[in-house]
């Protein structure tokens, strides 16, 4: 089986907020999709080792920020081979707190979505939350980054926690 086939698939590139208490936290993530349009409803992908999936599952509550095709990859690192729990990641980036208490971030940002979590999957290493839309917003009109341009223009990488992340075999990708 050739595992790359799932490079194929069309992804986005966000950064998903959250918040336990007064603390806020946010990561990369390309898992982000529409469930349906009436109620709005998407979901998203998180490792379970990430902070910001202790966060969601405490508030029960998540923002996704769309990123612009535009966005520097050391603006991408910082929110995806960091972790909350070694630095503050929001430190001199601009943000704000939405109305579920989450942070949205604005620069390099798109549009962003604010869900309020009604379901939750548990898959293995990660568990897929299930939100229903209670705010969004455009920013721009500016064309979005997708998973491909990532990788194929910005030559960026993918980190293990990523659901995406596939270990190259020895001898050759399989």
């Amino acid at each position: 089986m050739n595992k790359n086939a799932l490079h194929k698939l069309g992804y986005g590139m966000y950064i998903v907020g959250s918040h336990k208490g007064k603390k806020l936290n946010g990561q990369i993530a390309n898992t982000v999709f529409q469930i349906t349009s009436e109620p709005p409803t998407v979901a998203v992908s998180i490792n379970k080792q990430n902070l910001t999936h202790e966060y969601i599952e405490d508030s029960k509550v998540f923002a996704a920020s769309v990123l612009c095709q535009a966005t520097p990859l050391p603006f991408i690192g910082g929110f995806g081979f960091k972790s909350g729990r070694d630095t503050d990641k929001l430190k001199g980036i601009k943000y704000k707190v939405g109305q579920t208490g989450s942070p949205i971030f604005l620069d390099n940002t798109a549009a962003y979505l604010e869900a309020e979590v009604i379901d939750d999957i548990d898959v293995g290493t990660h568990t897929i939350f299930i939100g229903r839309i209670v705010a969004a917003e455009i920013l721009t009109e500016e064309p979005c980054m997708t998973y491909e341009y990532y990788q194929q223009v910005k030559r960026g990488t993918t980190p293990r926690t990523a659901p995406s992340y596939i270990a190259k075999e020895k001898g050759g990708e399989k």
